[in-house]
């Protein structure tokens, strides 16, 4: 979803850029920064840290064991190709957009602050499922005692934390920007 939403304001960016391109009118201009503001803002602290995520953790739990990510019951509802889309292609596509689009990061503070923010939200309701379903939406985490729960949700928040500041380095190393 996020990434959908993500490429969604991508194309909607390109498109009022493309609309008012000419244009005199200062108040489109105010509207077309703040969707470019908006945009780099969720390349930054979404997109590109929770994609490079996602694909990450999922593949690396698969080859080891996919039942603790994706049982194999999942393929009677879910195609292989839907399965690569949410969990494979998401990373090709958000490398390309930071090669083809440079992305004004925000404060490393705030950023850190937003993916922290989020990653901590995400885990609450990963847990708010399981206190009212009784089922955990990853079937890893039925295998984890409260501790090591505990333990895998601070190093999770870390990882996605360090997808951030890779993200920064990335695109300031493709766009040759210092801060």
């Amino acid at each position: 979803v996020i990434q959908a939403v993500f490429f969604g304001i991508c194309v909607l960016t390109d498109l009022s850029s493309l609309l008012t391109k000419g244009n005199d009118s200062q108040e489109q201009e105010r509207q077309l920064k703040k969707l470019i503001s908006l945009r780099d803002w969720m390349m930054a602290v979404l997109a590109f840290p929770i994609g490079v995520f996602v694909v990450m953790m999922f593949w690396s739990i698969y080859i080891y064991d996919r039942e603790l990510v994706y049982p194999k019951l999942l393929d009677n509802f879910i195609p292989a190709w839907l399965n690569h889309g949410m969990h494979t292609t998401v990373l090709p596509f958000i490398l390309i957009e930071m090669r083809t689009t440079h992305h004004q990061y925000p404060s490393r503070s705030c950023g850190l602050a937003a993916v922290c923010t989020f990653a901590v939200g995400y885990i609450l309701w990963v847990c708010w499922i399981h206190h009212v379903t009784g089922v955990w939406v990853y079937p890893l985490l039925e295998y984890l005692s409260p501790g090591v729960k505990i333990i895998f949700f601070v190093a999770v928040t870390i990882i996605i934390n360090i997808s951030y500041l890779l993200g920064e380095v990335l695109n300031n190393y493709i766009w040759d920007t210092q801060k």
